[in-house]
């Protein structure tokens, strides 16, 4: 894929923290570090995914960027405009052109509205559609997601999962975006579902032009979607690249440990390598100085206590947070 010279969305040195705990209760108000310095750069027409453990900060950046949540410092670019600092009255036009869709697909629709209701309702705030084209747009999201027009009429509790996650797709795209960031889609689903879902945001994404920032845990589903992909740990990007050279042939510890516990069947009974990581996670709270995987690290050394690694280029379309970035066949054996 030959990227564009001038991203969409821009994210520079993004930092985010949450307030936790209670001053009423041991330990008092702690500050959760969700993000520190997280750039990331997405241009028109690709697919971006984020991958990670749970509570990497994966979800928080796809708020982030979309300005659902505000940042502590940095600079968000959308467009060639700077977000980072608009109020929610001027940030309401740009609203139509950046969409989210949720994980759950049950609680993001709201039980009480019918189906039609809840796609209709970004077309009457934003006025792009009079009364009478209402229904025939309606109509036609409901083919691009492959759902009945007949659907319009009840209520989300009537359908499946894949279905109810359909819905919130249409009602993502009825704007007609060129920015969608998809936050965990699948991970509800089963996995036939899973599979017909991720197919349709493809589909989606040839029809429309459409831009995805994708959040997912299975670096299956990132294989097959993602053009490049950024790897998140503890609230940094540690690994950004074109997706099949961060997954075949990783550059940092932490990408190679999170590929080594993928499952792969083998009839011939052959036992995989595994990378086992030593210790917990560190808490978000209580970060440790440096490289925060040097805790965990299996190629680590003293240099990573003391210094924080910085995102560098490696010469071949990627980046990677590491003082001892990893070759090819250090990798296999991390």
């Amino acid at each position: 894929m030959t990227i564009p010279s001038k991203p969409m969305l821009k994210a520079e040195s993004l930092h985010k923290t949450f307030k936790v705990g209670s001053r009423f209760r041991a330990g008092g108000i702690q500050h959760l570090h969700a993000l520190s310095d997280v750039s990331l750069e997405v241009y028109p027409g690709e697919i971006v995914g984020l991958v990670g453990e749970s509570g990497c900060g994966k979800s928080t950046l796809g708020r982030c960027l979309l300005r659902l949540y505000d940042v502590d410092d940095g600079r968000i670019t959308f467009k060639d405009r700077d977000i980072t600092g608009l109020s929610q009255r001027e940030l309401r036009p740009l609203r139509a052109d950046m969409q989210m869709v949720f994980q759950d697909p049950y609680s993001s629709l709201n039980p009480r509205r019918r189906v039609g209701d809840l796609i209709a309702e970004p077309l009457r705030v934003h006025g792009k559609h009079s009364a009478s084209d209402v229904q025939a747009r309606l109509r036609e999201l409901m083919e691009l997601v492959n759902l009945s027009p007949d659907f319009l009429t009840r209520f989300p509790h009537e359908f499946s999962g894949g279905q109810r996650q359909r819905i919130g797709i249409a009602r993502a795209i009825a704007l007609s975006p060129s920015l969608i960031v998809a936050d965990e889609p699948v991970s509800a689903l089963d996995v036939s579902v899973q599979a017909q879902i991720v197919n349709l945001f493809m589909d989606l994404q040839e029809k429309l032009g459409l831009t995805y920032v994708f959040i997912a845990h299975d670096l299956s589903v990132v294989r097959q979607i993602a053009t490049r992909t950024a790897v998140m740990y503890l609230g940094g990007i540690v690994e950004l690249g074109e997706t099949d050279r961060v997954l075949h042939r990783p550059a940092h510890p932490y990408t190679a440990a999170l590929i080594s516990a993928v499952p792969e069947p083998d009839p011939q009974g052959n036992i995989k390598a595994r990378t086992i990581l030593r210790g917990e996670p560190p808490s978000p709270t209580n970060p440790p100085s440096g490289c925060r995987f040097h805790t965990r690290c299996p190629v680590a050394e003293a240099r990573c206590s003391a210094e924080v690694p910085l995102l560098r280029a490696l010469g071949d379309n990627r980046s990677v947070a590491c003082h001892f970035p990893l070759d090819g066949s250090a990798a296999a054996h991390a």
